[in-house]
């Protein structure tokens, strides 16, 4: 089912996190609503039976990231 992906990096050498924006991850199911897969002729109220209307959870990641940060690199604050 349709669900966002929200990524948060994580900067091991200074300890910083970014959050990345949030992304879509559309599936290819015909019985989800937000697919773009789902028919344009599935309407209420047989859709609202018959098809997901909900996004699933997000999924979230936090990848630990050896390095500096990006602005910390911008700094020049590489040791």
């Amino acid at each position: 089912m349709c669900h966002w992906r929200r990524v948060r990096n994580t900067y091991k050498r200074c300890n910083h996190v970014y959050d990345l924006a949030d992304e879509m991850i559309q599936c290819d199911s015909e019985k989800c609503k937000f697919s773009p897969m789902h028919p344009s002729t599935c309407v209420p109220p047989t859709c609202t039976s018959t098809c997901w209307q909900y996004r699933q959870f997000p999924q979230q990641y936090n990848p630990l990231i050896d390095a500096f940060c990006p602005s910390c690199m911008r700094q020049g604050k590489i040791a």
